[in-house]
């Protein structure tokens, strides 16, 4: 049976083709199981996974639960923000205090960067990065990946532009890297102020004119604005309705460009900020398609770390 490369997901950065391409092959066939009448499988049935979400997060949180449920694992959720950390417990006390209890795979979102990578040399467990900080977010990557697969046929070759917050965004960094890996030409659009500096060295195009973007591309991934991540009063745009009114994606703007093309969000959405209702909820989007191939995805990269003990 294929293996995955690594005994970890920490980031896209580390995996090969191949493992994505394995993850797929993996996901297709979860993606069968959970549209069954019964959904569970007994692949993770002596596993135990702690989630260990240092910050809040309901999608992703709820993703990888379900997902290990339908796996047959059992599960242990921990928040940070009712727990000993807190009261000033270290990162790595707080995981062996866990793993005295026996936890097999760690699932941790955490607001500093490499937090994942940290714990990865610390313990035993498979870890799984679900959001580091601004600077990574591997599952998401994956499921955006597997979404545009699943609609187009195929990666390779497609032109992808991710708009918004890219500045702030851990998705915008796993997204480059899992598309540029399967051979896709990627774009970032957005204000100047919300771009990074030497985004350009990563090998994306790099755009400020929203048209010329969407008129470029076959698939728009949308990001929201992160505002709870810029800071204090810097002020990246003069404001929302002004970003929106620039940079924000709608019915009439799509209809005017002449081509069709798709469209993702992560979530959650600004609605009538980054993009508006009738984009959100139209034909074009495939928005729940990506929240139901998250649980697909994960169910594998779960299955497949378990493989590597």
């Amino acid at each position: 049976m294929a293996e995955l490369s690594v005994r970890h997901l920490l980031g896209i950065k580390d995996l090969t083709r191949e493992d994505i391409e394995l993850i797929f092959e993996t996901a297709d066939h979860f993606k069968e199981v959970i549209n069954r009448p019964i959904k569970k499988v007994p692949s993770l049935r002596d596993i135990t996974v702690a989630n260990i979400f240092f910050e809040n997060s309901t999608r992703t949180r709820l993703s990888f639960e379900l997902a290990e449920k339908r796996l047959s694992a059992d599960v242990v959720n921990f928040s940070a923000g009712q727990s000993s950390v807190k009261k000033g417990e270290t990162l790595l006390d707080t995981v062996n205090n866990i793993l005295s209890m026996k936890v097999d795979m760690v699932v941790m979102r955490h607001s500093s960067v490499g937090a994942p990578h940290f714990l990865s040399r610390h313990i035993k467990a498979n870890i799984v990065n679900a959001g580091d900080g601004t600077h990574e977010h591997p599952t998401q990557a994956l499921l955006d990946s597997f979404s545009i697969r699943e609609r187009l046929g195929q990666v390779e070759g497609k032109k992808v532009c991710i708009f918004g917050d890219i500045l702030h965004s851990r998705v915008a960094l796993s997204n480059i890297f899992a598309l540029q890996k399967q051979g896709a030409e990627v774009m970032v659009c957005g204000p100047a102020t919300l771009l990074p500096k030497y985004i350009g060295e990563l090998g994306v195009k790099v755009e400020t004119d929203v048209r010329k973007a969407l008129q470029w591309c076959d698939v728009a991934n949308v990001l929201r604005i992160q505002l709870e991540r810029q800071g204090g009063d810097i002020a990246y745009f003069p404001s929302l309705r002004e970003y929106s009114q620039e940079f924000g994606i709608d019915k009439a703007l799509l209809d005017s460009l002449d081509k069709e093309i798709v469209v993702m969000h992560p979530g959650p959405i600004n609605r009538g900020v980054e993009l508006a209702s009738d984009v959100a909820d139209s034909e074009q989007a495939i928005i729940l398609d990506q929240v139901q191939n998250g649980v697909a995805v994960r169910m594998a990269v779960l299955y497949l770390l378990a493989q590597k003990g």
